[in-house]
């Protein structure tokens, strides 16, 4: 895969700004996507604190430097946002993108305190390869904690808070969030109905690298942007 560029990611991360929106992911101020920059490794892009996902365009995104200084951009970073998203591309170089929003599913599922379960094909995607941040304590402004409960998987369960997913592009974050709340949803049901059935971890993580690896991510993300390309062809 090629290098991007700095304008290819910022259009990624509006297009997954919108994608959220449409997906009823935005909910008052709370929320925030972050895409490292391709030529300052150390800085990444985020949408204006107090912006509706449905509005940001490429114009209102702001570039952050590592001590959380908006230096491209009008506007404020949201605090928690800096602070998590901040210490996750602080400690793992290899994730690009970062996703975290208060989805209804989310924080529903986050209440219970525990791990997904291997009981559908697309929950095998995060099995082992998900983490369970055991600590609440208010709003989040000590990200280095969230960041090494999340470790070295793809997502995290936030008790009492809800989820945040990482990738190496904006999609493949973008599609773990959007695949873990439906996960999250799925869960829910089955358990209100009954037992589920779990799959076999052999199985399960024969799953999961078949079809939970970065490139089915991006792949998955595809016709999402296309939906979204046409419901907002402002998006430049």
């Amino acid at each position: 895969m090629d290098s991007p560029t700095t304008e290819h990611v910022k259009r990624q991360l509006v297009l997954a700004l919108r994608l959220f929106a449409v997906n009823g992911f935005d909910e008052g101020a709370g929320g925030h996507i972050t895409a490292r920059d391709p030529e300052r490794p150390d800085h990444f892009w985020i949408n204006p604190f107090g912006r509706s996902f449905a509005h940001v365009a490429v114009a209102d995104l702001l570039l952050v430097d590592h001590a959380g200084e908006v230096v491209e951009g009008q506007g404020k970073v949201n605090p928690a946002g800096y602070a998590i998203h901040s210490a996750i591309h602080a400690a793992r170089p290899d994730v690009h993108a970062a996703a975290h929003s208060h989805s209804v599913y989310g924080r529903a599922f986050a209440t219970l305190g525990r791990l997904l379960d291997p009981i559908t094909q697309d929950a095998c995607v995060f099995f082992e390869d998900h983490a369970l941040h055991q600590e609440f304590g208010g709003v989040v402004l000590e990200g280095k904690q969230v960041a090494a409960s999340l470790g070295d998987a793809k997502a995290v369960i936030m008790r009492n808070h809800g989820l945040l997913t990482v990738g190496g592009t904006v999609e493949e974050a973008a599609w773990w969030f959007l695949a873990m709340d439906r996960c999250c949803q799925v869960q829910l049901i089955a358990e209100a109905a009954g037992k589920p059935h779990l799959i076999d971890p052999e199985t399960a993580r024969l799953t999961r690298g078949q079809i939970g690896t970065p490139g089915t991510a991006r792949l998955n993300f595809r016709p999402l942007r296309e939906h979204i390309l046409t419901l907002f062809p402002d998006i430049s």
